[in-house]
């Protein structure tokens, strides 16, 4: 795991770096996943830690992407947010304690309920041709 800002900031776009690790947010719409319906696993950014699936990815409109759940529900924290006069959840990754997004209570009644809001610059995805070659062949069984 990378843990010191020099190597994240050699590892990392700015956005990413500030979307990470300054709790940022990416602009609505502007991100790479929010429009991205290719089959495969989204992970943490910094850590690579499996965080979400394309199975559990649904249009919500809301201008980021969003997930019903996490791929693992112990890879993520989630922690009250008050920041910008507003009570809202915040979602980090476990690992890395990378800010992703947030998580709220308006997704798809048949999926749970759940909206977990990611930014893109938080996470990298990876396809589900390529989970084998990449170490991540273990969350095939999510596929089938």
């Amino acid at each position: 795991m990378l843990n010191n800002k020099e190597e994240l900031l050699k590892k990392l776009t700015p956005l990413q770096y500030e979307v990470t690790q300054h709790n940022a947010t990416e602009r609505p719409f502007s991100g790479d996943y929010n429009d991205h319906h290719e089959i495969g696993l989204y992970v943490d950014v910094v850590s690579g830690e499996p965080l979400f699936t394309s199975m559990d990815k649904f249009e919500s409109g809301c201008g980021w992407p969003a997930f019903a759940k996490p791929a693992n529900k112990h890879a993520v924290a989630e922690k009250p947010d008050t920041s910008h006069g507003m009570h809202r959840i915040e979602v980090r990754s476990k690992e890395a304690d990378s800010h992703l997004g947030h998580v709220f209570n308006d997704g798809p009644a048949e999926k749970g309920g759940l909206r977990y809001c990611i930014n893109s610059a938080a996470l990298r995805f990876i396809s589900l041709a390529d989970l084998e070659q990449e170490g991540y062949g273990e969350y095939l069984r999510l596929f089938k």
